[in-house]
């Protein structure tokens, strides 16, 4: 599986034969409303030429469902895409694009398609409805885990599998997400094989080498890389 780091929580996974895009974040519109918060890395414009056979919104704040970006991948000329979101995200992001099929993705929801299996799971964050995303390639039997932005809480982890081979989590300690410390402990405790520690550098001089966990990858902004 290839793996692009879109900046914040954005993610875009590729084996080849699927793309999987989640929680896109490639405008200003956070600056707008908190002007504190602005983007500290252009955006890559050539990113909206990418066509998702997937695409996932762990939850509704605007750096995960964007209002400028979700309209571009959304839209009516776009390649008919799985949209996989939870309530409070759902309910906003079905009126874009009719050609788009839109699934309610609350927690323990599975969806199978492509030889993909996805499954949601709990997340602690300010948003009830916030997941975080199992996604288990069937055919190369691997299974990796974005878990969205959380707190450390031990009731995550009766929703994990036991077999993770990568976890993706936050470490920026702000918005009610984990810091650095609490990142590490979290990917000693879901039994994990290595982890991608991100949600840093986006609105904040942090960098994801603050997380110091053994068996970590630190992935490079807008940079593929076969994992």
């Amino acid at each position: 599986m290839k793996i692009t780091w879109l900046g914040q929580a954005g993610l875009l996974f590729d084996n080849g034969k699927i793309k999987i895009m989640i929680d896109p974040y490639l405008s200003n519109s956070v600056e707008k409303v908190e002007p504190q918060n602005f983007r500290r890395v252009p955006v890559k414009e050539e990113l909206f030429n990418i066509e998702p056979d997937f695409m996932i919104f762990t939850h509704d704040h605007l750096d995960h469902y964007d209002p400028e970006t979700v309209p571009v991948f959304l839209g009516e000329s776009r390649k008919p895409m799985t949209v996989l979101c939870p309530f409070s995200v759902w309910q906003k992001a079905r009126c874009h694009g009719k050609n788009h099929s839109y699934v309610l993705f609350n927690r323990h929801t599975e969806w199978t398609d492509k030889g993909i299996r996805f499954c949601a799971v709990r997340a602690v964050h300010s948003d009830a409805y916030a997941i975080g995303v199992i996604i288990e390639d069937l055919a190369e039997n691997k299974v990796y885990y974005v878990t969205g932005d959380t707190l450390y809480s031990k009731a995550i982890f009766s929703d994990l599998p036991e077999n993770i081979d990568l976890v993706f989590l936050p470490i920026n300690g702000v918005g009610n997400n984990m810091n650095a410390t609490d990142a590490v402990r979290f990917f000693h405790a879901c039994g994990a094989r290595r982890a991608v520690p991100y949600h840093v550098g986006m609105f904040d001089n942090k960098s994801p080498d603050i997380f110091d966990g053994e068996n970590k990858i630190i992935l490079e902004l807008y940079k593929e890389r076969e994992l």
